[in-house]
């Protein structure tokens, strides 16, 4: 059974209450991460990301594992449909904080219903401040975008045009006091433009997970936030084989020809880096993850 309930004001998060225009009213789904015992990180770019923003947002993520960091976005497709996959993926809280109500029947987009239902079993929550049975319209994206600059501690921007809903985001952020950080990316890319904009505005420019946990306070641990180097220090000698084989995507037939590997010997290999989050399988084909 769905459950969607009214915050008393009491319950509100107390990082909301600091900005200007705080909310009158809010709703819940799921359960709130506390506030006093996590980090709040805003991850959010471009609904038409490149492969680039998708690899660096998931290896950003994976290597925050370990961490009490929540990762908020706005459940749309692009970016921010990737930041709270990747989330869960790494076993970290997500918040999502769509530009609709909460009911199943006007999540918005219709596309990340599944998702959303899944931030919820994973121990995650939806938030909004709409009546749960409100529609998105357009102004609602942008008045969502200051709940999720408010709550967090920091605001992490993956691929920005020069002209985008991201960035109104990262200035609410600034205008809030809070942590602007940017990933670079290709010059001579549009979707890297605003990212690239704000660096030389003096947004911290993050290449690595290391980056954000420090930025938040945090020490880089040995064990968690890990690079994909030290992941396969431990692994079988098919294991790195297989890993080699996969700088490129391919197919799950061709990897099993080029390896050379006996089937059970490859099966096992590639469960074991499925499971320590190093590849993915999209579309038929198995690429590296992080």
């Amino acid at each position: 059974m769905i459950t969607i309930r009214k915050l008393s004001s009491s319950e509100f998060p107390s990082a909301l209450e600091e900005i200007p225009d705080p909310p009158e009213e809010l709703w819940l789904r799921g359960e709130l991460p506390d506030e006093d015992e996590n980090v709040f990180l805003s991850v959010v770019g471009s609904r038409k990301y490149s492969r680039y923003g998708k690899d660096v947002c998931e290896k950003i993520i994976f290597g925050l594992r370990g961490y009490p960091v929540v990762i908020v976005s706005g459940l749309a497709l692009g970016i921010d449909s990737i930041a709270h996959r990747a989330a869960i993926d790494a076993g970290l809280k997500t918040l999502a904080i769509p530009g609709s109500g909460l009911d199943p029947a006007v999540i918005y987009p219709r596309a990340n219903a599944a998702l959303a239902d899944e931030i919820v079993t994973r121990g995650g929550a939806l938030l909004s401040e709409f009546e749960p049975r409100f529609r998105a319209t357009e102004w609602s994206f942008p008045k969502r975008n200051r709940l999720m600059a408010g709550i967090s501690k920091a605001v992490l921007v993956i691929e920005a045009e020069e002209k985008s809903g991201t960035l109104i985001t990262a200035r609410l952020a600034l205008d809030y006091n809070r942590d602007v950080f940017a990933v670079p990316g290709d010059v001579f890319s549009p979707s890297s433009a605003g990212t690239n904009r704000l660096i030389r505005e003096g947004a911290a420019l993050i290449s690595e997970s290391g980056d954000v946990l420090r930025a938040l306070g945090f020490e880089p641990s040995a064990e968690a936030g890990r690079e994909n180097g030290d992941l396969l220090k431990d692994a079988s000698a098919a294991e790195r084989a297989l890993w080699e084989l996969i700088s490129e995507p391919i197919s799950k037939e061709e990897l099993f020809r080029e390896s050379g590997l006996a089937i059970q010997e490859f099966n096992t290999a590639i469960s074991l880096l499925e499971i320590n989050g190093l590849i993915t399988e999209e579309l038929g084909e198995i690429r590296r993850k992080a």
